[in-house]
């Protein structure tokens, strides 16, 4: 996210990063070309795109934004600069949270003091790090209220990550899972959801811990489903898979500010934390991304299983009249019916393998959803 967000109202601002694999133009298999890592690496690739941990990945990232339409038009020209600044190099960007077939040996740790540290500390773990996320930055005015929103966030988290499945696939093989991105990153033990913090100090203390315990250097190597940010005075949503359509993405990033924004105000009028077992939240984390939206979800209010539908409708129900207050209501409404009537980009990408028996067309599926509006012509044909 390019720009950093001044203090103000709860939800006054937010922004988006996205993390892309990048597949050869001609074979989409994962492509590690080491003049494009270097390009990256040096901000050469363009403002709004940077070097990711793994040498056949990039991040883009919006600038801060006020408004939804805001968020379409500066991830839409973030999309497009992408695309348009690795194309020259026979590379495309893939926008999904794994590749279909690729293995982590196709990759090499880009060689960034910070990715090199993480080698160093976590081992094979850094270097299987062939998967990308979506990032939402929430504006908040202290690290308080991040706090206070974050205690009681953990349950609807994973309602979040089931309408953003796009991960199906692992090194040629159908997971069974709408993320799988979910549970390869679960081997993290700084990955899900915390328990709960209390306030700022609580934060600082569990940071501290975390230190000494020699897992972190700081709160940047958080990778918490939401955690506040170091870098910018918001509240970091990361706990969903990369949306390859532009209107899933906006989606999830209207939820998660009116999520911000209503918890907020609870928080203020002293509304208790939700009081769930953490078994609980890692077994909801679990369903999520195991189905998606194709089975059952964990309710986050009563703890019970509720048709995927159910729980999306029952949380939008929720935010209706923050989300009518800012004059949104219609817009996310109507994305939320379309995404239910589709399904994810876990369901779509099974479909075309399913058509044709071919992982490369659950990858041109991926492109063509999330390209430009002549991705169909740029796409190479089965």
């Amino acid at each position: 996210m390019s720009g950093t967000p001044l203090p103000g109202p709860v939800g006054a601002t937010l922004g988006v990063e996205e993390e892309y694999h990048l597949v050869d133009r001609a074979t989409l298999a994962l492509r590690d070309d080491p003049r494009l890592n270097a390009e990256a690496l040096a901000g050469r690739l363009g403002p709004r795109i940077s070097a990711e941990i793994g040498t056949t990945q990039i991040e883009i990232g919006t600038a801060v934004c006020r408004t939804l339409a805001e968020v379409r038009a500066d991830l839409a020209s973030a999309r497009a600069e992408a695309w348009a600044a690795v194309e020259p190099f026979g590379v495309l960007p893939l926008p999904a949270s794994t590749h279909p077939w690729a293995g982590w040996e196709d990759q090499r740790v880009t060689p960034r003091p910070r990715y090199l540290d993480l080698v160093q500390r976590w081992g094979l773990l850094a270097l299987q790090q062939v998967i990308c996320g979506c990032h939402v930055h929430v504006g908040v005015p202290s690290l308080d209220v991040a706090v206070a929103v974050l205690d009681r966030v953990r349950p609807y988290l994973p309602v979040l990550l089931a309408m953003t499945g796009s991960s199906p696939f692992h090194e040629g093989t159908d997971t069974g899972y709408d993320s799988y991105r979910t549970q390869w990153f679960a081997r993290w033990p700084i990955t899900g959801a915390p328990e709960q913090l209390g306030d700022a100090q609580g934060f600082r203390d569990v940071v501290e811990s975390l230190r000494v315990a020699g897992v972190v250097d700081d709160a940047s190597h958080l990778y918490w489903d939401a955690r506040p940010s170091l870098r910018y005075p918001t509240l970091e949503f990361r706990v969903a898979d990369v949306c390859p359509r532009l209107d899933d993405a906006v989606l999830h990033a209207a939820l998660c500010r009116s999520l911000t924004r209503v918890l907020a105000r609870r928080a203020e009028a002293g509304t208790p934390v939700p009081a769930l077992r953490p078994e609980t939240l890692r077994a909801a984390r679990w369903r999520a991304a195991r189905h998606g939206l194709s089975d059952s979800l964990v309710d986050p209010g009563t703890g019970a299983l509720v048709p995927a539908p159910a729980a999306v409708r029952g949380l939008l129900a929720e935010l209706r009249d923050d989300l009518t207050d800012a004059g949104e209501f219609d817009e996310v409404a109507g994305l939320v019916e379309r995404l239910l009537a589709d399904g994810t980009s876990a369901t779509r990408q099974r479909a075309a393998l399913h058509r044709s028996g071919d992982l490369a067309a659950a990858t041109r599926a991926v492109l063509r959803d999330a390209g430009p509006p002549d991705a169909g012509a740029r796409v190479p044909a089965a």
